[in-house]
């Protein structure tokens, strides 16, 4: 076990190795009523590495999206899929099967095998991140677990984000089904879906990885700050219901409409919000009612975040970390709603989308820093 020397000059202590073969591996969990630091940074490592990847297969993910790359792929094969066309027999086989879905009989008629390799590649990236994505989780989860380097209590949160993991990639392949039948298009409830549960994996590997590393609790005993508490907290679950706006906006392609602003094609309110009987399927198929939902909620954030800002900058007794990622939400956010309105008026080009959608996971996870700070 590893032994404690003396202070440093800032009061921590400092971890001495016996050795120089056993500086080479894993330092052990510090036991109950010792310092964390010593093993977690190790998981918190680790987590932080899934977040980018889950951050690189959201953007990539929207990337096939807006290339319509989504259906290029027809087969759900998790292990033999791996391995891409490596010759010309191969791509012709590939290409004979997407030359079966309504989608080349009903949009890409014309298309030919050179034109059909770019998309199959988006495609293929993108299946291929979330293959990585559960190797890097699941092999360190498992020597970890083996080499008891889990803090106490973690187990069972890092075995449940597997599990969430796995329904991902079974909702990936149920939101392609759904556009090899009759409709060339998958549906915009799977892909908000599938959205919405990678955003769901970030959020719990994020969070974890944030306690791990700052693991005391804020004390927040004034009413004042209790409220900036519920305050940060409503902020971020309307960043995250935001961001599920925005697949309803892509599943539906309500992004190529109404590309002018602040107005909607000289409307505050378009007359066709609700022009789709019963009223309630507009919220969902109604392409001027989906953008509209999608710019209020954008409205209200310009509006709530800057009080967040205020208000953990005024209230008493809250931590510098707080006050820091308030004003890193603040700024964020207003390149985000920049992004957004720039996408919009020149019709959604393919590196301001892609931005624009990379921005929201950003955004989502400043939200939950703040949040996490004022725990």
């Amino acid at each position: 076990m590893a032994q404690r020397g003396p202070q440093g000059t800032h009061g921590k202590m400092r971890v001495m190795p016996m050795s120089a073969t056993s500086s080479a591996t894993l330092p052990p969990l510090p036991r109950a009523g010792e310092s964390r630091s010593a093993g977690a940074h190790w998981v918190s490592a680790w987590l932080f590495a899934c977040c980018a990847l889950v951050f690189a297969m959201i953007v990539v993910g929207g990337v096939t999206r807006l290339t319509h790359s989504g259906l290029s792929i027809v087969e759900w094969q998790p292990i033999v899929g791996t391995i891409p066309p490596l010759g010309d027999a191969d791509w012709q086989g590939a290409f004979a099967k997407y030359q079966e879905t309504p989608e080349f009989k009903q949009v890409n008629h014309a298309m030919t095998l050179a034109e059909f390799k770019p998309i199959f590649w988006w495609e293929y990236a993108h299946r291929l991140l979330g293959r990585a994505i559960g190797v890097v989780f699941l092999v360190p989860l498992l020597v970890f677990a083996a080499r008891r380097r889990i803090p106490s209590g973690y187990g069972w949160m890092l075995a449940g984000i597997f599990v969430l993991g796995g329904l991902q990639g079974a909702m990936g392949w149920y939101m392609v089904k759904s556009g090899l039948v009759d409709d060339p298009r998958v549906s915009a409830f799977r892909l908000t879906a599938h959205l919405a549960i990678a955003l769901m994996l970030f959020a719990a590997m994020f969070w974890i990885a944030l306690s791990l590393i700052f693991h005391e609790r804020a004390v927040l005993t004034a009413p004042a700050q209790r409220a900036v508490r519920r305050w940060a907290f409503a902020v971020a679950a309307i960043v995250f219901v935001m961001a599920c706006t925005g697949g309803f906006v892509a599943g539906i392609r309500a992004g190529f409409a109404y590309n002018t602003f602040p107005l909607m094609n000289g409307s505050i309110v378009p007359p066709e919000i609700f022009m789709i009987d019963p009223w309630w399927k507009n919220f969902f198929w109604n392409m001027a009612t989906v953008q509209f939902d999608h710019r209020v909620i954008a409205w209200l954030l310009a509006v709530l975040v800057p009080i967040l800002w205020w208000k953990v900058r005024t209230t008493p007794a809250l931590s510098p970390r707080a006050r820091n990622g308030a004003a890193v939400l603040l700024a964020l956010l207003a390149v985000q709603i920049a992004l957004g309105i720039s996408t919009l008026l020149l019709v959604v080009p393919l590196p301001l989308a892609a931005a624009h959608q990379a921005g929201a996971v950003l955004v989502f996870a400043a939200a939950l820093n703040v949040v996490h700070a004022l725990r």
